[in-house]
C-alpha cells in the first residue's frame, strides 16, 4: 500500500469512531459465479452487518454495463447473483436487496454529480488505470466516470455506512469530497458517507498462483457440491517443497494452509502446520480436513439456493419488493437535489407529472 493509500485508510479509522451510523450502503457487479472470494471478501461481512444496521445491497448492473456483455447473459447473472446472496444469508426480512437499474434517480444524481467533479480528481483513481489496462479494447468514458456512479449509489439514499476492504477506501474518500462539495454550494442535503473498514482478505485460487477468479477458472464456487469441491482441491496447488510425501514443508508458504486460516479452527491449523513442517502429514490429509470444514459452510447456502430454485418467482419477489421500498427515498432526495440546485421539480412546467 502507498503511502497516500495508508493515509486515507489511516482517516477511514479515524472516522468510523464518530456518530453512529444510521444506513448502510454496498453493491457488487453481476460479473459471474460468486466464489469463496467473494463470500470471504464481502459477503460475510454483509451477513453479520445486516443484523447491526439498516442496510441496502444492490446488484450494480449499471456499472457492468463498462465491460462488453451479453443481453442475455446479463439477465441470467443479475439474478443468478441475487439468488447467490440470498443463499449466501442476506435475508430480506433485515436488509434490502435491489437492481441498481431499477431505480433511474441513481443515474440522475450521478450526472449532478458529475458536473462537480474535477478531472483531476478522477485522474486519480486508480481503479480507471487498472481497468484500463484490463481491458484495453474498451476503454470507454464509463470507466473514467464510474467512481461518480458510485457516489450517486451511496448518496442517494443518503446512506452514511461503507463497508469497504483498505483498497477500496480511496472511493468512498471520493465520495465524502464530492458531498462536502455539494453540501458547501447548494446547503446541506447529503452526510457524509465514512468508510466501514472490514476484513477483505486476498484469496488466491486453487491454482496458488493468482487471485481467485471465476475468468481464471481457479474458483470454488458457493453452489459447488462436495464432489465438484474435492475435484478442485485435491489438485490444489500446495508448498513446492512437498514433492514427495515424506518431505516436510513450510505452512505459511502454502495455498491450502491459508484456507484453513478462513475456515478451520485453531486446533486444526496448530495440527496442519505441525504436520507440515515434519512431514507428519501428506497433503491429502490436509486438504480433506480443509474440504470438510468448507463443505460446512457452503451445505447451508446449498439448502437454501434449492429451496430459491425450487420457487424462482420468489428471487423477482425479493428484488421488486426492494425497488418498489427505495424508489420514495430516491425520489425524496433527487427532490431535496432539485430545490437545492434551483432546477424544477417533475410535475412544474409540463415537464410531466411526479411519480
Amino acid at each position: 500500500m502507498s503511502e497516500r493509500e495508508q493515509s486515507v485508510a489511516q482517516r477511514a479509522a479515524a472516522n468510523q469512531e464518530k456518530s453512529p451510523v444510521t444506513r448502510v450502503f454496498s453493491g457488487m457487479q453481476p460479473s459471474g459465479e460468486l466464489h469463496l472470494g467473494n463470500w470471504l471478501g464481502a459477503l460475510k461481512n454483509w451477513v453479520a452487518m445486516q443484523d447491526r444496521y439498516p442496510c441496502i445491497f444492490s446488484v450494480v448492473d449499471l456499472h457492468a454495463l463498462t465491460q462488453t456483455s451479453d443481453p442475455d447473459e446479463m439477465k441470467a447473472r443479475i439474478r443468478d447473483m441475487a439468488m447467490g446472496w440470498l443463499a449466501a444469508g442476506i435475508d430480506p426480512e433485515k436488509c434490502t436487496v435491489f437492481v441498481q437499474s431499477t431505480v433511474p434517480e441513481h443515474a440522475e444524481l450521478s450526472w449532478v454529480l458529475t458536473t462537480l467533479t474535477p478531472m483531476g480528481l478522477l485522474e486519480r483513481m486508480t481503479q480507471f488505470k487498472d481497468k484500463a489496462r484490463s481491458q484495453a479494447e474498451n476503454v470507454n468514458v464509463g470507466l473514467f466516470s464510474y467512481p461518480v456512479l458510485q457516489a450517486a449509489d451511496i448518496t442517494i439514499y443518503r446512506a452514511d455506512g461503507v463497508p469497504v476492504g483498505e483498497d477500496q477506501v480511496q472511493h468512498v474518500e471520493f465520495t465524502r469530497d464530492l458531498v462536502r462539495k455539494f453540501n458547501l454550494k447548494y446547503g446541506k442535503v447529503f452526510p457524509e458517507p465514512r468508510a466501514l473498514l472490514t476484513s477483505s482478505p486476498r484469496v488466491m485460487g486453487v491454482d496458488g498462483d493468482r487471485k481467485m477468479s471465476k475468468s481464471l477458472g481457479n474458483h470454488i464456487g458457493l453452489n459447488d457440491s462436495a464432489d465438484v469441491l474435492w475435484k478442485k482441491l485435491a489438485p490444489a496447488k500446495t508448498d513446492v517443497r512437498r514433492v514427495r510425501r515424506t518431505d516436510p514443508g513450510v505452512p505459511e508458504e502454502c495455498n491450502i494452509y491459508k484456507y484453513h486460516g478462513f475456515f478451520s479452527t485453531a486446533d486444526e491449523r496448530a495440527w496442519a502446520a505441525e504436520g507440515c513442517r515434519s512431514a507428519g502429514i501428506g497433503c491429502r490429509q490436509c486438504k480433506e480436513v480443509v474440504a470438510k470444514n468448507i463443505n460446512a459452510v457452503l451445505e447451508p447456502m446449498r439448502e437454501r439456493r434449492a429451496g430459491l430454485e425450487a420457487h424462482p418467482g420468489r428471487v423477482d419477489e425479493i428484488l421488486h419488493e426492494g425497488t418498489k421500498k427505495l424508489l420514495p427515498l430516491a425520489r425524496e432526495t433527487m427532490g431535496r437535489v432539485r430545490d437545492a440546485m434551483g432546477i424544477p421539480n417533475r410535475g412544474r412546467y409540463g415537464i410531466g407529472e411526479d411519480r
